[in-house]
């Protein structure tokens, strides 16, 4: 019998779990969170430095990509799966004032950190907006940059999202992502199970059409590379790491 997978509850779950890593980081989960994490995926101290320590404290990511994305002052840039705000932040540090940073995500209590982060520390710059990646909330090419750090994979339609990615950004303009990706197809059991998409494994596609995916919304990937310190905690990540090649990749893509 064929199973499907139930994106309500695959939503709940995700909301779910990460609601838990906004409000109480302190606590042990399937994954790494902290500074510790970002430090060791290579996010520059100084950036680290500049930014509020409570939305490093939930940070989640699974690479760094800062480099790829170039960020320049007064561009405008676009976080997918926000979180608590530090790949916003960072973002932010580099635009500069004359830029502008919209974080995007589906997690209320999310959001509400964060946004309260930034009016604590008066980053005016930066505003975060409740929405899906798949049906982002901005009108057509307005976006110089789009950042995401491992969230794509939690997406049941990644044609989807690239094809908004492609819609938001200007001509020219840059996808600079981490993401979980396989390197062999995943079985019908696991992709079908929401609890292993929350966990980040069930949702991660095969790398070969991931790629593919990102080319036929219309965007050009120029640079690939694992992130080889990143580190799957629990026993099922590990065993799927082992089974069907899980790991974590930094990409940049650009729109033609």
């Amino acid at each position: 019998m064929t199973t499907s997978l139930d994106p309500t509850d695959l939503e709940q779950r995700v909301v779910t779990m990460y609601t838990a890593v906004a409000e109480h980081p302190e606590r042990d989960y399937h994954f790494e969170t902290g500074r510790a994490l970002a430090e060791r995926l290579g996010y520059p101290v100084e950036d680290l430095d500049a930014i509020p320590p409570a939305s490093l404290d939930s940070f989640a990511g699974v690479g760094y990509f800062g480099d790829l994305a170039a960020i320049r002052s007064g561009e405008m840039v676009v976080d997918l799966g926000s979180g608590s705000g530090t790949d916003s932040f960072v973002a932010a540090r580099h635009t500069g004032a004359d830029g502008r940073v919209i974080g995007i995500d589906m997690t209320p209590a999310q959001l509400v950190k964060a946004q309260r982060l930034a009016d604590e520390d008066r980053w005016a710059y930066v505003d975060f907006r409740q929405g899906h990646i798949e049906r982002l909330p901005l009108p057509d090419g307005i976006v110089d940059v789009l950042v995401s750090n491992g969230v794509i994979n939690l997406a049941p339609d990644k044609a989807a999202v690239f094809a908004e990615a492609a819609r938001v950004l200007r001509p020219g303009g840059r996808l600079a992502l981490a993401d979980i990706v396989t390197e062999s197809p995943l079985p019908e059991g696991v992709v079908c199970d929401a609890a292993l998409w929350a966990a980040c494994i069930g949702g991660a596609m095969q790398e070969d059409a991931y790629r593919e995916a990102i080319r036929s919304a219309g965007l050009r990937v120029e640079a690939v590379r694992p992130n080889d310190a990143y580190r799957f905690l629990s026993q099922s990540a590990v065993n799927a790491t082992g089974r069907w090649g899980v790991k974590s990749i930094s990409l940049l893509a650009r729109k033609v």
